[in-house]
Parts: structure tokens; C-alpha cells; sequence
């Protein structure tokens, strides 16, 4: 049950550092669409300095998520949740869903001024 968990952290942990890798521009255009204006948003530039780090810890996060995933160390027992066939397939879809939004997160910088 702890693996399951672990699991599930561990892709939680690539999504939230590819969410911070990509709030100095994907936040503020966020806010504007969403109406919020201001000069305090242009402080969300801040966090560019640690984009490296963020984007480290994404691909860290993701590199121990797919070899859980996809190398297990340990074998599931007939029975156990892990061993779920809706289970494995479930983690496989979150994790490429996970890596598909890492990937538009990382490039977003890059893309966005080409449209304003």
C-alpha cells in the first residue's frame, strides 16, 4: 500500500515542480486571462532565477516516477492493489499525462512570445 502511495507522490511531486519551472511567465499570463491586473504581477519574475532548479526537480521527479512505474523493484503479490491490471494502466496515464503537461510547461517560456 506504501508503494502505491509512493507512487502517486512522486508524480504529484514532477507535476508541482513543473507548475513552479514555468510561474514566471505561465502565471502572469494565467492572471491577466483570468482578470487580475496589476503591477505585483510582474514580481512572479522573481522565480526565474530558480527555473534550473525547478526544471532538475522536475526531471528528477519524473526519471524516479517512470522507473517505478515501469521498473518495479519489488513484485506484487496476487491480491494486492499494485497488482491490478486498471492500476498499472492508471499510472501509466497519469504518468504520461504528467510528462505530456511538463513538456508544455518547460516550453512555455520559449512559445509564448510568439503570441504577444
Amino acid at each position: 500500500m506504501a508503494s502505491e502511495k509512493s507512487k502517486f507522490g512522486v508524480l504529484a511531486l514532477g507535476g508541482l515542480a513543473a507548475i513552479l519551472a514555468s510561474t514566471c511567465c505561465l502565471g502572469p499570463l494565467l492572471l491577466i486571462a483570468l482578470g487580475f491586473s496589476g503591477a505585483w504581477i510582474g514580481n512572479l519574475t522573481k522565480l526565474e532565477p530558480y527555473r534550473p532548479l525547478f526544471i532538475a526537480g522536475v526531471l528528477v521527479a519524473l526519471f524516479f516516477a517512470w522507473r517505478r512505474i515501469y521498473r518495479p523493484a519489488e513484485k506484487c503479490l496476487p491480491g494486492e492493489v499494485c497488482a491490478l491490471p486498471q492500476t498499472k494502466r492508471l499510472y501509466k496515464v497519469l504518468f504520461w499525462a504528467v510528462a505530456v503537461l511538463v513538456l508544455i510547461a518547460l516550453s512555455f517560456p520559449y512559445v509564448a512570445p510568439l503570441f504577444y
